[in-house]
């Protein structure tokens, strides 16, 4: 094993790491446990990007707005000029928190998504079923479909997640994929999509699919995936993808990957976040196999192998590279 490029820790999107990652300090540094480690290792992760210290003062302003934290005292002259609003009780403000956490918790564990599907995995589990007719799927962790299954078609709809399809052919009925925009058709064929923002949203094992989006129509055949960038088309490219679909058998293969990409996929598999605190330790590269099911030891493995200082605040919170 030797030891990528930018973590989802520190790019944006709707799901934003960064802004988790805030939050995440803002409740362990305003805790009564909070140690001057934590302290420290908090000013690393500011200082690593401008984002960070945006985000954690977005963050730290908004837990005092909700009563969390205390908030700062304003000028008494400021006081004078300014009518005070009429307080709200800790009671309403405490209700209305939790039920922030609530919702972002539920959103984030994919519990709404879970209520709507037909076939779910949770966060760290790998399932597989066979369909009525006769396809198999397997389900990648924390993942979610609905099946819409009729006389005239088989769909399925990926709510979140990745899975792989093993689609038995029936000309009559096409079996059809859709993640968000995206839509995979496939007659007899074994192929995977996944709904996670991923570069790489399909791959062909076997067989012939064609997907579309925005009114673009794309065949790819088997040892092709789409990949996928910003606003840029879609285009096909080769790839390993029997490596690629390696989670089936319990496996995550790695051959040449930044660090930065390995935690990335190590952290679908565990609740809470792997934040990497060097953006030129994130570049080192990595070639190995690690078991999806026990995370904690892939971090140990890389921690013994590359020199990495692996950090756990919480079994929610992991630092990678902390000089602490």
């Amino acid at each position: 094993m030797a030891g990528s490029e930018q973590t989802d820790a520190e790019s944006g999107g709707a799901d934003d790491p960064i802004v988790e990652a805030a939050a995440g300090w803002v409740a362990r540094l305003s805790s009564h446990d909070a140690t001057e480690d934590d302290r420290a290792a908090f000013e690393v992760w500011r200082a690593a990007d401008p984002a960070h210290a945006e985000a954690y003062a977005e963050m730290d302003a908004l837990w005092r707005k909700l009563g969390h934290l205390p908030d700062r005292r304003p000028d008494p002259a400021e006081v004078k000029a300014v009518r005070r609003p009429k307080r709200v009780s800790k009671p309403i403000l405490g209700l209305a928190a939790a039920m922030l956490l609530a919702g972002a918790l539920a959103d984030r564990y994919g519990l709404v998504d879970r209520l709507r599907a037909d076939l779910w995995s949770g966060v760290g589990e790998i399932a597989q079923t066979t369909l009525a007719d006769g396809s198999r799927v397997d389900l990648n962790t924390d993942t979610a479909l609905v099946l819409r299954f009729s006389e005239q078609e088989r769909r399925i709809v990926l709510l979140r997640g990745e899975a792989s399809f093993d689609v038995v052919s029936d000309p009559r009925r096409p079996f059809t994929v859709q993640a968000g925009d995206l839509s995979v058709r496939a007659v007899g064929t074994h192929f995977f999509v996944r709904a996670d923002g991923s570069g790489s949203p399909v791959g062909v094992a076997e067989g012939r699919v064609e997907v579309a989006e925005a009114g673009r129509r794309v065949p790819v055949s088997a040892g092709e995936v789409i990949q996928r960038e910003g606003d840029v088309a879609l285009t096909v490219a080769a790839a390993n993808v029997e490596r690629s679909l390696a989670w089936r058998e319990g496996r995550l293969l790695f051959s040449g990957e930044t660090l930065a990409t390995v935690l990335a996929e190590l952290g679908r598999y565990r609740h809470g976040r792997i934040l990497l605190l060097d953006r030129r330790l994130g570049e080192r590269r990595v070639t190995g196999a690690f078991d999806p099911r026990d995370t904690d030891d892939a971090l140990d493995v890389i921690a013994t192998t590359m020199g990495v200082r692996v950090r756990r605040l919480s079994p929610l919170l992991v630092l990678i590279g902390s000089p602490l």
